[in-house]
């Protein structure tokens, strides 16, 4: 059922996409590539989905997104504050209207007391007026095994991008 959802939201975000007339840009940690295969399995995704970043690792994430090494080392990589520098640096560096990106811990290791397996963080930006940014942020810790974790962070993601769109696509009128 998750997959079929995950379509359905998929459809939806390039329907508003193309009424916005904007470009995403992904850049995705512990999903590992699974939003953008998502999304290029919708027919037509060409015309609203820029590219993806997978910064599996934290050098990646500095090298590819731009997260200052300091924000990671105070924060860690598995936090908010990492995941709007991804997707802001995704942003930037693609020049797409909207960015999402997710970093998190799909275990089964790497856990900790503060974050265990489960832990997953997530951003979703858009550009506002001039050189504005709209940030908005959730984490979420859900259970399962490595598969569930992956496969609930990528349906939350979407779910959250589509729900910025559609509040953008209101407040323009579309």
């Amino acid at each position: 059922m998750p997959e079929t959802e995950i379509v359905r939201i998929c459809e939806h975000i390039g329907i508003r996409l193309r009424e916005l007339g904007g470009h995403l840009v992904t850049v995705e940690s512990c999903t590992g590539g699974g939003i953008a295969w998502h999304i290029t399995s919708v027919s037509g995704s060409s015309d609203w989905f820029d590219r993806s970043l997978v910064t599996y690792s934290n050098r990646a994430k500095t090298e590819l997104a731009g997260v200052p090494e300091v924000l990671i080392d105070e924060h860690g990589a598995v936090s908010e504050q990492t995941a709007v520098a991804m997707a802001e640096g995704g942003m930037a560096f693609s020049g797409a209207d909207f960015a999402l990106s997710v970093t998190g811990i799909a275990g089964p290791d790497g856990g900790s007391e503060e974050k265990p397996v489960g832990t997953v963080c997530f951003a979703w930006s858009h550009r506002g007026p001039g050189d504005f940014r709209v940030v908005e942020t959730d984490t979420r810790r859900f259970p399962g095994s490595r598969n569930d974790v992956r496969l609930a962070s990528i349906l939350h993601a979407l779910a959250g991008f589509s729900s910025m769109l559609d509040r953008v696509g209101n407040r323009q009128g579309s």
